[in-house]
């Protein structure tokens, strides 16, 4: 049986979520066969100090979110231009170093690739992503204890993963990186940890 099927967390920050969504995204523009859940994880509710205010009321976490809003948008109402527009992002965060907080940077990023901003926006602010966000974030962490991105997600079996080689636009390596990782989830679930104690570059 080979896994064709799962999810996988994301926020635009991570830069380990850049490269596991890059493989995933170069892969599946090339034709992986792969039915994939995009699933939003924020990553400032990790982050709060216990008996703080939680993430999702606290305003001056909001901006922090925002960019994590679009791309639900872009999911659930354009899904015809969702992968161009997640690569974008990842890329302006991670190859730019753009604000991600900020609307104009983010509706220029829209732009770029056909999807129009103010179409997006209005979705935004008419408040649904915030609830699926929130709702699909505690979902994978009250059933799976999910806790990161990118966390892979096939049936209840949710295994966080830190790819350290991009693909470099490699579709070959790229659909080669993500059937290992899905190989070892369903051949090997007794690996727990496997973690190298240095890098070799």
């Amino acid at each position: 049986m080979t896994i064709e099927s799962f999810a996988v967390t994301w926020d635009y920050r991570c830069p380990f979520a850049r490269i596991g969504h890059e493989h995933l995204i170069d892969a599946l523009e090339a034709g992986a066969p792969w039915d994939v859940t995009f699933v939003p994880y924020f990553l400032n509710v990790s982050h709060v100090a216990e008996g703080g205010p939680s993430a999702w009321e606290d305003t001056s976490h909001q901006p922090d979110l925002l960019a994590l809003l679009v791309g639900i948008v872009v999911r659930d109402r354009f899904s015809e231009h969702f992968l161009a527009v997640h690569r974008r992002l990842f890329n302006l965060r991670h190859d730019e170093g753009g604000d991600l907080r900020s609307r104009e940077v983010l509706s220029a990023a829209l732009a770029e690739v056909g999807v129009d901003p103010d179409a997006v926006w209005a979705e935004v602010d008419a408040g649904w992503p915030a609830e699926v966000a929130r709702a699909e974030h505690e979902d994978v962490v009250g059933r799976l204890d999910v806790f990161g991105v990118p966390t892979f997600i096939v049936g209840d079996d949710a295994v966080f993963v830190r790819l350290m080689q991009r693909s470099g636009g490699d579709a070959a390596v790229a659909r080669s990186t993500i059937d290992n990782v899905l190989g070892l989830m369903e051949h090997h679930p007794e690996i727990n940890e496997f973690k190298h104690t240095q890098l070799k570059r």
